[in-house]
């Protein structure tokens, strides 16, 4: 008879494997998620249907239904009144896919966790993270409807704000995925306790609320205007930052204060970068910098090209290879000790 513990020890590989492969997808579908938004294909599709919105109209019947659905939104009324039927299949896919992709990762962790699972392949300790992924999950596809449901009534867009919770939780997702992935193993992280360690902590979470803000700029599609770098409105301050009442609505709903933010905050995920990746001097700490110096050169040309379709996904993406970076670098920061007492105990 078979040693649990030493079948779970060897599945640690296929473990590995299968949320990689989760991390992947996750990645993918921010980056459909984002074609989505630059080809304002997100409300094409007005109903939340889980399991039969899987299969796509497939006949011309349920083409022209699918459409007519489509045509009593004030999207279409406002903004693409006489579209035609090629054009709406066009907007229909892109969003068509992106659910779908959300529905095949559903699949992907629930089937794969139940198999590993029930054949006690999968560690105790292991067991409340992956659930709690599978559960992030389920909220995600429910935040993205309720999302959706925002741009079907009053609006021709759906909101800033729950665009930006919809992205950001994409991006926690995404990192969740790869601190459990390199969690796995023998290895244990420890409690943040030391400078370098709360540094690493810091720095995950302002690119965390980087793509919180760059998704407020998505939403109000406020890489459209000011198109100038690196001064902003022919300024380094421009004038109308705080021109709403009250003054806290600025910086979720003035376009202009947005764009500012952002670039305020890429600025300061530069320097932290950089300065942790002097003082660390690790691989993961020099992994991060190259992602930051790309992904700012990145948000650079997209801004000054007025946000083409493929340097907006980029940037996309380049978001998202720093987040995972940072996490690594937490990661490698937190077994850090562990490390160290190894290397000096072999050496004696």
């Amino acid at each position: 008879m078979s040693d649990p513990l030493d079948s779970r020890q060897k599945a640690r590989a296929l473990i590995r494997a299968w949320l990689w492969f989760a991390a992947f997808l996750v990645f993918t579908m921010v980056i459909v998620g984002g074609a989505t938004r630059l080809t304002d294909s997100g409300l094409s599709i007005t109903e939340w249907q889980p399991l039969l919105g899987a299969i796509p109209p497939l006949t011309e019947a349920d083409w022209l239904q699918a459409f007519g659905k489509y045509k009593l939104i004030p999207e279409y009324s406002q903004v693409n009144q006489g579209m035609s039927l090629v054009d709406f299949k066009f907007i229909y896919w892109w969003e068509w896919t992106h659910r779908f992709l959300g529905r095949f990762i559903g699949l992907v962790m629930i089937l794969a966790f139940l198999a590993l699972w029930l054949t006690r392949r999968i560690e105790p300790r292991l067991v409340p993270r992956l659930i709690g992924l599978i559960i992030l999950g389920g909220l995600q596809g429910a935040l993205g409807w309720y999302m959706v449901k925002s741009g079907l009534v009053d609006r021709i867009d759906v909101s800033q704000y729950r665009l930006a919770a919809h992205l950001t939780l994409a991006t926690f997702i995404l990192g969740a995925i790869v601190w459990t992935v390199l969690g796995i193993g023998d290895e244990r992280r420890h409690r943040p306790h030391t400078g370098r360690q709360w540094a690493a902590l810091g720095l995950a979470a302002l690119v965390l609320l980087q793509v919180a803000a760059g998704g407020f700029v998505a939403g109000l599609d406020a890489g459209m205007g000011y198109n100038t770098w690196p001064l902003m409105d022919g300024q380094w301050i421009p004038k109308g930052l705080l021109i709403m009442e009250p003054a806290w609505r600025n910086f979720f709903e003035n376009a202009m204060t947005v764009q500012f933010d952002h670039r305020l905050i890429a600025y300061s995920v530069a320097l932290y970068a950089a300065l942790y990746a002097w003082r660390a001097q690790s691989p993961a700490a020099f992994a991060v910098i190259f992602a930051v110096g790309l992904q700012v050169a990145l948000g650079i040309a997209t801004l000054l090209a007025q946000v083409p379709l493929s340097l907006g996904l980029m940037h996309q993406a380049g978001a998202m290879i720093v987040l995972a970076t940072t996490v690594w670098a937490v990661h490698e920061t937190l077994t850090q000790p562990v490390r160290e007492l190894r290397r000096v105990t072999a050496q004696v």
